[in-house]
């Protein structure tokens, strides 16, 4: 096997060093597109890197185990067992990532739409927490927001503006899916939790710069997005307005400048490790064949 079929579990590590840097500057939504892109490329190329190391495991398997001690046949050999061996239990461990994660956002959403029926497109529930959620919509039934009596008497009527353009930013452009997408990939790649946490961020940033262009005015919109961290912080954090820790002061800074600009050329190293992992993915691909034939 060529050196080529580790390079994807290496490429990851750049990406991941750049994704805060990346998501810190420029516009929002082209960063996000981009960072989720490249985690799901990264992440399906290593999980196919870790497949082809595991299957070499199968060169002790009869009947292709005596082989090995033909004299007439000079093979090519595998991977060390032990290699094999820790890809195969890598991979087993992030499928079991993955489908926890997976099975928590469906389990999630589920409940979420068990809340009550939308009317108009959202559902408020009488509960004292501060919460907004975009619930996705499924099998046929349009998404919704959920809207909390809690949050609603935290705005004023102009944050509260603010609120809903935030949460309907989400629902228009399906950021659920981005960030559902990324998770996985980093539940596959642990080394791309970064990632993940950065596309995280820039859907939040997103929908934030939507909401300040629905209601025309940043300021109003940083305020809001600061009245709702406050409430969240006491033992358990508001749902409302994405709020994430720390998260937050960046995003109200970010507000309290002009509206960001594209800067495309950030996204150009991304670009690059898109084309790098399928490469490497290529080549490796082509080595194992030629191993798998020279072995059948």
């Amino acid at each position: 096997m060529t050196v080529a079929i580790y390079l994807p579990l290496l490429l990851a590590l750049p990406l991941a060093l750049l994704a805060p840097r990346i998501a810190a500057r420029g516009a929002p939504g082209p960063a996000a597109r981009t960072l989720t892109l490249t985690a799901v490329v990264a992440a399906v190329s290593s999980t196919w890197s870790l497949t082809m190391l595991a299957l070499t495991m199968l060169d002790d398997v009869p009947p292709l185990s005596t082989l090995d001690d033909s004299p007439t046949l000079e093979l090519p050999e595998p991977v060390p067992g032990p290699v094999a061996l820790l890809a195969g239990i890598i991979l087993a461990w992030g499928a079991v990532r993955l489908l926890a994660d997976v099975r928590r956002r469906l389990v999630t959403n589920r409940r979420l739409r068990a809340v009550g029926e939308a009317h108009d497109g959202m559902v408020v529930a009488d509960w004292a927490k501060p919460l907004a959620v975009a619930v996705p919509g499924a099998a046929g039934r349009p998404g919704h927001l959920l809207i909390t009596t809690g949050i609603l008497r935290l705005l004023d009527a102009d944050e509260r503006r603010v609120l809903f353009a935030h949460e309907q930013a989400h629902l228009d452009y399906r950021h659920h899916r981005l960030v559902a997408l990324a998770a996985a990939a980093a539940a596959l790649d642990p080394l791309l939790i970064p990632v993940r946490n950065a596309v995280a961020y820039l859907v939040e940033r997103w929908a934030d710069e939507e909401a300040a262009t629905e209601v025309g005015d940043r300021r109003l919109t940083a305020k809001a997005v600061a009245r709702a961290a406050l409430a969240g912080s006491g033992p358990e954090p508001a749902g409302a307005l994405g709020i994430d820790g720390g998260a937050v002061v960046r995003r109200v800074r970010a507000l309290g400048q002009a509206t960001p600009a594209r800067l495309r050329r950030r996204l150009i190293v991304p670009a690059l490790l898109v084309a790098g992992f399928v490469a490497v993915a290529a080549v490796a691909t082509e080595a194992f064949v030629d191993l798998a034939q020279a072995w059948l």
